[in-house]
């Protein structure tokens, strides 16, 4: 009869898990706009922003972007990267950044800062946007 008892108590349990992703851990609630790309200033436009639990949203140097976040903090994946389909001059950097955000599988937050980064050394800068 006990068996029986803590099956459910164990359910009950995993169902209660908060957001283990980004957007639990500091970085919901913000726009963060990218100034570094690998250590060198980045001179366009982009913000990315995590509205919900597995969501990742943001503004590319010309389009609007969506992805999948999948992994608990401090790691992070963008996965099934879609965009809007505009042109505009500066798709070399949207390119750049969007690349940069599929490889990203590291993540810290501070209040006003989040990085992403990979093992191998690459890194994404963001500030909090005001």
């Amino acid at each position: 009869m006990r068996g029986l008892l803590t099956v459910p108590l164990v359910v009950s349990l995993l169902n209660c898990s908060g957001d283990e992703t980004l957007s639990g851990h500091g970085a919901a609630d913000r726009t963060w706009q990218l100034e570094e790309l690998d250590g060198t200033a980045f001179d366009s436009t982009a913000t990315i922003t995590f509205p919900e639990e597995g969501k990742i949203v943001g503004e590319a140097p010309c389009n609007r972007y969506f992805a999948a976040q999948l992994q608990p903090y401090p790691w992070f994946e963008a996965a099934e990267i879609g965009t809007t389909r505009r042109a505009c001059p500066d798709l070399a950097q949207e390119t750049a950044f969007l690349d940069a955000l599929g490889a990203m599988s590291l993540a810290e937050v501070t209040e006003t800062t989040l990085i992403l980064s990979t093992p191998e050394g690459r890194e994404m800068i963001f500030r909090a946007a005001e």
